[in-house]
């Protein structure tokens, strides 16, 4: 490839990556995207095949340390409770996600304010829900408007009626009814109708296999198709290495590897991250030159410090009825905030989510009803296999994690991806708020469960699993000594070096990140734009 500059360099086609290109490709500017992973046909997606359980455990499984694909790089989480879990593609992990697509709330913006703890945002809900609105009408949003949790003033509308709660979403729906229980249709990135060209989601339930469909709205069908058709390019399997100073001070460009593993350069004006909460921090901590021999913007010291997860509990209600919880979209039935505000009386800050899962496929339903005991070996396998299936339905309690310092990412002094490039360190802990919080918001979901007619509950205090939300390690911010990036997405000690994926977030929420992430990112072009003519001053 020419070392000839182009005007924009995003690294990463995930989430952000896709929606800061197609905003920016109106400028006509010439803009690059850089990705290590590939294109994911939808013929090759396991939802295409019987086999598609069993494919989650190898090359579609969470974890790149399962996977080992020549896309992956590896990390080392041996020393936290919850393991990482991204995918490496045009798309990201939108390819795997279950696209529950909510948004955080007005609350999520100002903790230290209301609460005392963490730190606010530099800037709040109202501003952002214009991006919102954007960002749900791109990628494709289901839902029902009128949600008590979130304000009425402006209106959240999602473009598109809400997907079929089903008979397991009815039956808890009257749980939680029982127990005078807020509850709603999920916000779910995965279209109800025909929307765009592409047509609606048929209920198949493999969402986090890949959606052969196409009615899951990941990335790679939303933003970036457009985004090419405007002049954005793209060049997978290219992993890049470190991000290069020039004698001004000012990032211009990248070395990377392509999959030949031959070392390449690309020169740039402007050079944007958008590698999530652990990749981005493992290039900035490997970018080191005189002026930042602690990794590229980094003279805060706060790069990769105040790593996030968003942990999971889970619940799941055994029930005597079929409740066709194989049907529809595994991870968007309904949820419920009941929980998700400070209650001064009790003994922990911030809140959580309820989701409420879909039931397990036909594998999943053996593998989990072993590990529980349920299903033995020998003449009583089949009849307890046949009281299992069709009869569960999961409610994961997904918990807000304060940021904390000591939560971080480093480099490992030894292990590294197939380019010799240092992998990420993960040392994590879950803070006594957290444990507090997850604790009470399992013994409601039992409750929850228990209202609904389950005879049996089955609970699971902390999924390893889950460390699908990597946010908080370049966080956000006004002042350069507490921040890595000012409230649109620039660094303070690199001006023409931006961040728009979920590491720049101050604090976590309590929901899913992906619509915030795409908001933020949207945000962040539109201010791109408006300043193009003083953007390095």
């Amino acid at each position: 490839m020419s070392e000839e500059p182009v005007d924009v360099l995003i690294i990463g086609a995930g989430a952000s990556g896709a929606a800061l290109a197609w905003s920016l490709a109106e400028t006509r500017m010439n803009i690059l995207c850089l990705e290590q992973g590939d294109w994911v046909k939808s013929g090759d997606y396991p939802s295409n095949a019987t086999d598609w359980e069993l494919r989650r455990l190898g090359d579609f499984g969470f974890s790149p340390n399962d996977r080992k694909l020549a896309a992956d790089y590896p990390v080392n989480d041996s020393e936290s409770p919850i393991a990482a879990s991204m995918f490496n593609a045009v798309g990201g992990s939108t390819i795997l996600f279950a696209a529950h697509f909510p948004r955080l709330h007005p609350s999520d913006f100002r903790v230290r304010s209301l609460d005392g703890v963490a730190t606010d945002w530099p800037l709040d809900y109202r501003y952002l829900a214009p991006w919102y609105d954007l960002n749900e009408r791109m990628t494709g949003v289901s839902g029902l408007a009128g949600d008590p949790a979130y304000p009425s003033d402006p209106p959240k509308r999602p473009p598109l009626p809400p997907l079929p709660l089903g008979r397991l979403g009815d039956t808890l729906a009257r749980g939680f009814n029982r127990l005078g229980w807020h509850w709603w249709p999920s916000d779910s990135a995965i279209i109800s109708e025909d929307y765009e060209g592409r047509g609606a989601c048929i209920n198949a339930g493999t969402c986090i296999a890949g959606c052969a469909q196409g009615a899951k709205s990941s990335s790679d069908v939303t933003y970036w198709p457009v985004a090419l058709r405007n002049g954005v390019r793209i060049r997978t399997r290219a992993r890049v290495r470190e991000i290069t100073l020039g004698a001004d001070g000012l990032a211009d460009g990248v070395i990377w590897y392509d999959e030949n593993g031959r070392e390449q350069r690309q020169k740039a004006h402007v050079v944007v991250l958008a590698c999530n909460g652990i990749g981005t921090p493992r290039l900035l901590l490997n970018s080191k030159s005189k002026d930042f021999p602690d990794g590229l913007a980094n003279r805060s010291g706060l790069v990769g410090k105040n790593l996030m997860f968003h942990p999971y509990a889970m619940a799941t209600g055994v029930f005597d009825e079929p409740l066709e919880g194989y049907k529809g979209a595994i991870g968007c039935c309904i949820m419920s905030q009941e929980f998700y505000e400070t209650d001064p009386k009790r003994d922990f800050v911030r809140g959580y989510s309820f989701e409420i899962l879909r039931g397990l496929g036909p594998m999943f339903t053996a593998l989990t009803g072993m590990g529980w005991g349920a299903i033995p070996w020998g003449r009583d396998h089949h009849r307890a296999y046949a009281d299992l299936f069709d009869r569960t339905a999961g409610m994961v309690v997904i918990g807000e994690d304060l940021p904390e310092e000591c939560n971080s990412i480093t480099l490992d002094p030894e292990l590294k991806d197939a380019n010799g490039i240092p992998a990420p360190k993960i040392s994590y802990r879950l803070g006594e708020n957290s444990r507090k919080l997850m604790a009470h918001g399992l013994l409601r979901a039992k409750e929850v469960l228990e209202a609904s007619g389950a005879r049996k509950v089955i609970e699971e205090p902390l999924l390893r699993v889950a460390g699908w939300h990597l946010m908080g390690t370049a966080r956000m911010g006004r002042d350069p000594k507490t921040s890595v990036v000012n409230e649109w997405g620039r660094c303070h000690d690199v001006k023409n070096l931006f961040i728009i994926d979920g590491s720049i977030f101050p604090t976590a929420g309590a929901v899913n990140p992906t619509n915030t992430i795409q908001a933020l990112a949207l945000h962040v072009a539109d201010a791109m734009k408006k300043n193009l003519a003083s953007l390095f001053e």
